[in-house]
């Protein structure tokens, strides 16, 4: 299977972003299963469509974290952040930040943010990069469930309510 990169330079991004949202289309009719998507899965309103028939999860990872391990591991991978010459850390910073502005308000479209500086600030650590995975998939098993619930009592709450409105009648 080819890489991202090799998909963008061989084919383009659009026809990655088609395929990425034919996939997500076609994972949204299954049950039980997490997807991972890449960061520009936000950008289209119809895979939003497609992720809402389940239950959205935004890790939201401060950009100087990201732009560190980025920086360390390199941007070959990365076909939007890679960058020909330039200090890697200062250069993806840069593009990360452009990123962020233009999908801010579609990563806010998630059903749960969880940030990984406030289970930091919460575990007392100066930096996310302290931060196992189990941190973070205890937080978010934490804020899934706290989302479920809400969204359970708000879906009672309104079923009640259309009870006594047609028992009124």
């Amino acid at each position: 299977m080819p890489s991202v990169a090799q998909i963008f330079k061989v084919h383009s991004e659009a026809f990655f972003r088609d395929n990425e949202s034919s996939v997500l289309r076609d994972l949204s009719s299954m049950r039980r299963l997490v997807v991972a998507t890449g960061g520009g899965a936000v950008i289209r309103p119809v895979n939003w469509k497609n992720m809402k028939k389940g239950l959205s999860v935004w890790l939201d990872v401060p950009l100087e974290a990201l732009a560190r391990r980025i920086a360390k591991v390199g941007t070959a991978s990365r076909p939007l952040l890679d960058q020909p010459s330039g200090d890697p850390y200062t250069m993806a910073f840069s593009k990360l930040s452009m990123l962020a502005e233009q999908r801010g308000d579609a990563y806010a479209n998630a059903d749960v943010r969880v940030s990984l500086e406030e289970i930091a600030s919460k575990l007392g650590h100066d930096d996310v990069s302290k931060l196992t995975p189990i941190d973070i998939a205890l937080e978010s098993l934490h804020k899934i469930e706290s989302f479920v619930v809400e969204d359970t009592a708000v879906a009672d709450s309104q079923t009640e309510s259309q009870s006594q409105r047609m028992h009124t009648l």
